[in-house]
């Protein structure tokens, strides 16, 4: 029986690939940070109260949090990317940052592509109006110039409402998408839209500012939803994905998540600790 003779290229080629695949198995990226001293963070600072910019430094619920966790990690510090939102999912996917500190909607889809980490907040949708507005319930908007922000979850949302309206023979005469609800926000104010679709905490804080002019339509519609952080989903990422965990489980546990809520959105909203919640869309 002859032996099978490779040329020298192919052998080395298949040494190149077998090291490749074994540093890849060995990949860790907390021990890559460990040894960097330093953690990318992307964020979209444009989204009060969790994350905003101040003075010329991101503040908010979300940096609190992400201050309070970085305490195990002593020795490694923080650079922190403010990207706008339509950049801040591919942007983790391409690799430009290690995580994401900033407030993903928790969506099957999303869920299935990333490692989102355990709930942050609320992220049931709700509407914005002016405090003049003859809209009182989610189906009111029939009829209406409808509003929110490009690529969202809360678009979708929004989305599906108006389908189920133009179902029922009562479409919304338009869906205008802004690039950020603060912009959305500004043209509900001067009467270009009707509604603006958000999740209810960030828009308690819009009413909060501003009480004279936007009020909120409750009950919020559509599905119970969660906001959480992401990593890639991938085996190198799953040791920074579970040290987030670890340190929003901590927050949680102990209260202070509560007392962040409180200072932050002026009232606490409960999220589960354990696990997030399977999202139903």
């Amino acid at each position: 029986m002859k032996h099978l003779k490779l040329p020298l290229t192919y052998l080395m080629l298949l040494c190149v690939l077998v090291a490749t695949l074994f540093s890849s198995a060995q990949a860790d990226l907390l021990e890559d940070v460990k040894k960097k001293g330093e953690i990318v963070i992307g964020t979209e600072a444009a989204f009060p109260p969790f994350e905003f910019v101040e003075k010329g430094q991101i503040v908010g619920y979300s940096s609190d949090m992400l201050n309070l966790i970085m305490k195990d990690l002593p020795d490694v510090k923080v650079k922190q990317l403010d990207i706008p939102w339509q950049g801040i999912l591919p942007g983790l996917a391409a690799s430009k940052f290690d995580f994401i500190v900033t407030s993903v909607t928790a969506t099957r889809e999303r869920a299935e592509r990333y490692a989102l980490s355990l709930p942050i907040a609320d992220a049931t949708v709700a509407l914005l109006v002016k405090k003049s507005s003859k809209i009182k319930s989610p189906e009111d908007v029939a009829g209406k110039v409808v509003a929110s922000q490009t690529g969202s979850a809360q678009l979708k949302a929004l989305q599906a409402l108006a389908d189920k309206l133009d179902a029922q023979g009562k479409p919304v005469k338009k869906i205008q998408e802004y690039v950020s609800f603060d912009e959305a926000y500004a043209d509900l104010a001067v009467g270009r839209v009707d509604a603006v679709a958000q999740s209810f905490p960030n828009l308690a804080d819009a009413v909060k500012k501003r009480p004279n002019i936007f009020s909120i339509i409750t009950p919020p519609f559509g599905p119970k939803v969660y906001f959480s952080w992401a990593a890639r989903n991938d085996d190198a990422s799953k040791s920074l994905a579970d040290f987030f965990d670890a340190g929003l489980r901590k927050l949680n546990e102990s209260g202070k998540m509560g007392e962040l809520q409180k200072k932050w959105f002026g009232f606490a909203m409960p999220v589960p600790a354990d696990a997030l919640p399977t999202p139903v869309q």
